[in-house]
Formats: structure tokens, C-alpha cells, sequence
């Protein structure tokens, strides 16, 4: 069901539409979280750490997939909250044709570079040769990452956030069955948990693109919608390159932390492996709801409601900080349970390491939210300048002082500490920069959203 979330209260708006979003993700997670879970319990600390040293270059393809999903979606909903829904439907098409394209390009990439990727990452000669099976398998599957990602765009841009959750909700569940059939029952080991990734993702892709497709033929137009547009995809590649690149970046920056917390030996490397998912998904689900900020922004700036935009960055920061409470709770009390789920036999050295990267990030939740939603009103006022800005003084402070203070205390405890100076000097600029767009849009001097770009020259 579309929803226009140019009207209503914004408060009650926003958080109809981010909560079954937040519930995505939760199963999104999930879905990573099956790998690492099967091949822990099922196979062992080795597999584990196979999965998770592959984990950092999967990222890199999952940057790429959440840009085009990104600039889709912003482009998108702007359309559909001025009700140009001929441009609307010309920009969907533009994004398969363009993510198809960009995807294909990645995949060669991928396959010729994996192994080389892992042994830059300084990965154990032990869990070498797993990581790359797994690596490969998912770089085939990666047409099917791409497409879902811009299809879940697009039914955020409509205001849709129930069918993407249903969806995950699923293949999630399915994908933890395929896990463990392949896995306990075939005997495939680690690439067994690569191929219950590959299948249960390319049914959910084929099922929501063609539920797009049939959404999108029954909205009326004046005039045929064109299969591409130049024009447009400048517009789709504005606000997802810079999405891109943040994600790249944050994931060449995890490649070169993971390359530190594999020097530390193969029990941390578990640890850290565990450890990174149940953090991961705490800061994707902060990310989604932000993602959902750019959507309410886009349609309400396209419907020309400025003053709607305060009141839901209020209401968003409510939403993400009463899921700090809990999370923080349960990762500094019970951490070590939760790691134990991914571990049959765990290591006292892993179980150490993944409690203590936990017990120094989770307090810091708070301050990363509020980047995070402050980032998604920057992407949906396409101000995208000061966006990458914020982020990238996140990933080089977060490198520069995993490297300096690992050799400072001489253990991880150094690594880990590394991302609390990131997010807390990055939040603040975030929130600085979206409080600068504030006096043009209640004004409502009627500037070009592209200027908000201009205001860091």
C-alpha cells in the first residue's frame, strides 16, 4: 500500500512508516547473522572466522547496493510527493537498467580480485582458502543483492515499508533452514552456508521486483513513462555516489581494522567476528530509520511542507534513542551469552574479546543515532557535501586511532576504543550541518534543495 507521508501528524507519520523499516532490518541481520551462526555451531571456530574475514569485503557490494537503493529511493519519493508520477516511473526504470549495469561491472571485479582482497587483510593461512569459496559464491549471487535493494528503495519512496518487512521476515526464516540443511544435512560446509545465502536471496529479489512492476502498472500517467532517462539517472547518481562512497570507505576502513584484529590471532578474530554482527545491527537499524528520514524529507520537500522536516527529525531521535536503552543494556549484561550463540566451543579468548568490544561501543549508541538521523534529512535535502563530510572525519579518525591505539596498549582493547572517537566527533558535525539547512527551510525563501551542496565551499 502506498502511503503519502506528506500529510498527517509527522511524529505519528514517521513512526508508522520507520517501525515495520526497523523490523527490516532486525530480519536483514538475522539473514547475516544465519551464516555466521551455522558455520560457528555447526562447523567451528575456524568457519566462523573464515565467514567473518570475508564479512569486510562483502560490505564493499553492499555499499554499492545500498547507493543505488539510496539515490532511487530519494529521487523517487521526490517525484511521488509532487505527483509527477511519469518522471516517477522513468526514474524506476532508470535505476534497474543503471544498477544492472554497475552490478555486472562489480561482479567481474569481485571474482578476479577476491583472494587477493583476503590476503591483504592479512587473513589466517588456515581459513584462507573458506574465506574465498564463501567470497565467490556471494559475489555470483550479487545481481540478486542489487536488484532487491533497489526494489526495497522503491517501495520505501512510495511510503511502503510493510511489504519490504514481509518480505524479510520470510527469507529470513528461510534462510537459517537452508543453513543448516546444506550445512547438517549435504555437508557442505562453509560454502553450504554460502549457497543457502544465494538461494533464499534470489527468490525474495525476483518476488519483489515483479511485485514493483505490478505496483507501479497500476498508477496512472499523462503520457508514457521513458525507460531511461539521462537526466534522471544525474539525479539518481548525485545523491548515490556520495552514498557509495561513504559506504566504501567505511568498508575500507573495516578491511584495514579487520587486517589488525586478524594480526591479534584466530580466537579474536572469532570474537570480533561475533561481536561485529550484534553491532551491525544496531548501527544498520539506526541507518534504516535514517533512510526513512530521507524518504519523509524527500516527499515533503517535493510537496513543498518544509516545516514538517524539524518536527520529524524530533520524532526520529525519539525513535532511535529508545533502541539505544535496550541494546546497551543487553550487550554490557549479557554479551557473552549472545556471543556464545555464534560459538559451539568459544575460545575464553574469543568469548573476552567479542564482550569487550561490545562493553566500549554500545554506551555510545546514543551519539551515533543521532548522526544517523541526521544524515538521512541531509539525504533527503540532497545535501550531500556536507553528508560525506561527516562521514568521512568518522572512517579516517576510526582507522587513525584503531592503528594508533592498538599499538598503545598492545591489545584490542586499543581497536575497539577507536569507535567512540569516530562517531562522537562525526555526530556532532552531522547535527551541525542539518541545523545549517534549518533557517533557509523555515523561511521557506524558496532556494533550490541543490544549494544546501554549496554551503561548505
Amino acid at each position: 500500500m502506498n502511503k503519502d507521508l506528506t500529510t498527517g501528524a509527522p511524529g505519528k507519520v514517521l513512526w508508522m512508516f520507520c517501525l515495520p523499516m526497523f523490523g527490516s532490518i532486525v530480519f536483514q541481520q538475522i539473514y547475516n547473522i544465519a551464516d555466521s551462526f551455522v558455520a560457528g555451531k555447526f562447523i567451528g571456530e575456524q568457519a566462523l572466522a573464515a565467514v567473518g574475514s570475508s564479512y569486510p569485503v562483502t560490505l564493499v557490494f553492499i555499499a554499492f547496493a545500498f547507493g543505488c537503493n539510496i539515490g532511487c529511493s530519494v529521487v523517487v519519493s521526490r517525484f511521488f510527493g509532487e505527483k509527477n508520477y511519469a518522471a516517477m516511473k522513468s526514474a524506476v526504470y532508470t535505476a534497474l537498467l543503471s544498477g544492472g549495469i554497475l552490478c555486472i561491472t562489480l561482479m567481474i571485479a569481485g571474482l578476479l580480485s577476491c583472494r587477493s582482497l583476503l590476503v591483504l587483510m592479512n587473513t589466517h593461512t588456515g581459513i584462507l582458502h573458506d574465506s574465498a569459496v564463501y567470497l565467490k559464491i556471494y559475489i555470483w549471487g550479487l545481481p540478486f543483492l542489487f536488484f532487491y535493494n533497489i526494489a526495497t528503495g522503491i517501495f520505501s519512496a512510495l511510503g511502503d515499508s510493510r511489504t519490504p518487512f514481509l518480505f524479510l521476515a520470510c527469507s529470513s526464516a528461510a534462510n537459517i533452514a537452508v543453513d543448516i540443511l546444506f550445512v547438517r544435512q549435504y555437508s557442505m560446509g562453509v560454502s553450504g552456508v554460502a549457497w543457502a545465502t544465494f538461494v533464499c536471496q534470489g527468490i525474495s529479489c525476483v518476488c519483489s521486483v515483479l511485485l514493483v512492476l505490478n505496483r507501479l502498472s497500476g498508477i496512472k500517467t499523462n503520457g508514457a513513462a521513458s525507460v531511461f532517462s539521462w537526466n534522471i539517472l544525474k539525479q539518481i547518481t548525485a545523491i548515490a555516489v556520495p552514498s557509495i562512497l561513504q559506504q566504501s570507505f567505511i568498508s575500507v576502513g573495516n578491511i584495514l581494522i579487520q587486517g589488525l584484529v586478524n594480526g591479534c590471532g584466530v580466537s579474536v578474530a572469532a570474537g570480533y567476528s561475533a561481536a561485529v554482527k550484534l553491532n551491525n545491527l544496531v548501527i544498520t537499524s539506526f541507518t534504516t530509520i535514517g533512510n526513512g528520514m530521507s524518504n519523509y524529507t524527500a516527499q515533503n520537500l517535493g510537496a513543498g511542507s518544509h516545516s514538517r522536516i524539524k518536527e520529524g527529525f524530533r520524532a526520529g531521535l525519539k525513535l532511535v534513542w529508545l533502541l539505544c536503552v535496550p541494546f546497551c543494556i543487553l550487550y554490557i549484561g549479557f554479551g557473552g551469552r549472545l556471543l556464545q550463540f555464534f560459538l559451539d566451543e568459544a575460545s575464553a579468548d574469543a568469548l573476552a574479546a567479542g564482550q569487550q568490544f561490545l562493553s566500549v561501543l554500545s554506551p555510545f549508541y546514543v551519539i551515533i543515532s543521532a548522526k544517523l538521523i541526521a544524515d538521512g534529512i541531509l539525504r533527503g535535502k540532497e545535501a550531500m557535501a556536507p553528508f560525506m563530510a561527516a562521514t568521512f572525519t568518522d572512517l579516517i579518525l576510526r582507522v587513525l586511532f584503531a592503528f594508533l591505539l592498538s599499538g598503545t596498549f598492545h591489545s584490542p582493547a586499543g581497536i575497539w576504543c577507536a569507535w567512540p572517537v569516530g562517531w562522537t566527533v562525526s555526530a556532532v558535525l552531522s547535527v551541525w550541518f542539518y541545523r545549517r539547512t534549518e533557517p533557509a527551510d523555515n523561511a521557506k525563501k524558496g532556494l533550490h534543495l541543490r544549494q544546501d551542496r554549496t554551503f561548505l565551499s
